[in-house]
């Protein structure tokens, strides 16, 4: 089942989650921000988008550029700041249980879906 990591308050994750709804296909939404996800989950989202940590985070924040910028910061210590601070993940970030992509633009979900 298709999977969207979700955050309403973002244009372009409801660009998104409309490009799911037009597809017709069953999916779920996940509100990451309210429901955070475990490591183990987070860790499963970038194996299936084939990225870094670090290519998953919002540097764009300002908790990021208060508390992380210019670190030099470890894999797991990327992945623990986007546990404590939900907000940093990209978004939206669409799965399949095997494979991701993260909808920047969101065109690229339509691609992912077929």
């Amino acid at each position: 089942m298709l999977t969207i990591y979700h955050n309403p308050r973002c244009r372009k994750s409801r660009e998104g989650l409309a490009i799911l709804e037009e597809s017709g296909k069953e999916f779920q939404t996940r509100l990451y921000l309210k429901e955070p996800l475990s490591k183990a989950e987070l860790k499963s989202v970038i194996q299936q988008l084939g990225i870094a940590a670090i290519d998953l985070v919002r540097t764009n924040e300002k908790v990021w550029k208060s508390d992380y910028k210019g670190k030099d910061l470890s894999d797991e210590e990327v992945l623990d700041a986007m546990l404590a601070h939900p907000a940093l993940i990209e978004r939206p970030v669409v799965s399949d249980g095997h494979r991701a992509v993260i909808g920047r633009p969101p065109d690229t979900i339509s691609g992912f879906l077929e």
